[in-house]
Parts: C-alpha cells; structure tokens; sequence
C-alpha cells in the first residue's frame, strides 16, 4: 500500500502506516485521514499533534487511550471520557490517529 500525495508516492506498511516519519505533513495527514474516512478539524488536529509531540520529544512514546484522554481533557479544558475520542477516531484512537500522524504502527492493545 502507498499513499500518493502532491505527486508523490509514500511507502506503508501492510496496514498503511507511514514507513517514513520524516515524510509525513498537514497534506499527507489529510490523505490519509481521508482514507480512515476521517474529517479532520481542530479537536482532530490537537490529538494527531499531541502524538506526534510525544513521539517526537519523548523518547517515541505512543500514548494510549487514556492518556489522549487526559492531555485532550487538560488541552481543552474540559472533562471527557473515551467516548468523546473515540467519537473522533472511532478505529481506536492511539491507532488510528497515530497513523494520521505518521507514526510508526504501535503493537500494543492500547485503551485502558
């Protein structure tokens, strides 16, 4: 699988995780949350930068449900559950908005 994004063509994994984190950007997070049948908005966007945060300047931590919970819920001033991330990334969070952001593919159950 590949994703073709401003005439070019981006390597995945089977599952169609970004085989280079480097090559990922706003566009590319587009295409590819187009193919989860994601519509990206702010809220969408601050879960996909957290996690790319956290990869980037934490030593590749990847972040589970609960954590997304608790930094969206601080972020946004607001208390929230699952529920309401999951309503945003229904394919699991930590996975499925991992992989808008270019993440490599977590191999863990993820959630609580």
């Amino acid at each position: 699988m590949s994703y073709e994004v401003n005439g070019n063509t981006l390597e995945t994994n089977p599952n169609g995780y970004l085989e280079n984190i480097d090559e990922w950007s706003e566009d590319v997070a587009n295409v590819i949350a187009e193919e989860e049948g994601v519509t990206m908005s702010d809220k969408h966007w601050d879960v996909v930068n957290f996690l790319r945060d956290e990869y980037v300047n934490n030593s590749s931590n990847q972040p589970n449900d609960r954590n997304i919970v608790k930094a969206m819920a601080k972020k946004w001033d607001e208390k929230i559950n699952s529920k309401d991330i999951y309503t945003l990334f229904p394919k699991q969070p930590s996975k499925q908005a991992g992989k808008i952001a270019g993440l490599p593919e977590s191999r863990r159950k993820g959630g609580y």
